[in-house]
C-alpha cells in the first residue's frame, strides 16, 4: 500500500490527520535534520497501521515535506 503524506516538523505535538483526498498531515516533534523527521515519521505509521518498522519505507520525498510512503 501507498499513502502519501505532507510532514510538518517541529511540532509542539505529535499528530496524525488523515485529509479529505486521503493523504494524511503528519506532525513530528524532531527537527529535519540527519533524518530524525523522517525516522519519527516512519515510526509513527508503523505505529498507526499497526506493522512493524522494518515494513515502512519512503519511497519519494526523502528531503521535502510531502512524501510517498509504501506499507509492506
Amino acid at each position: 500500500m501507498k499513502i502519501n503524506v505532507r510532514v510538518i516538523p517541529r511540532a509542539r505535538k505529535r499528530d496524525v490527520r488523515k485529509q479529505p483526498d486521503g493523504s494524511y498531515k503528519i506532525k513530528v516533534l524532531s527537527p529535519p535534520i540527519n533524518g530524525k523527521a523522517n525516522r519519527e515519521v516512519r515510526e509513527i505509521i508503523a505505529r498507526e497501521f499497526g506493522v512493524k518498522l522494518s515494513k515502512v519505507r519512503i519511497i519519494s520525498g526523502e528531503k521535502a515535506r510531502e512524501k510517498t510512503i509504501e506499507i509492506r
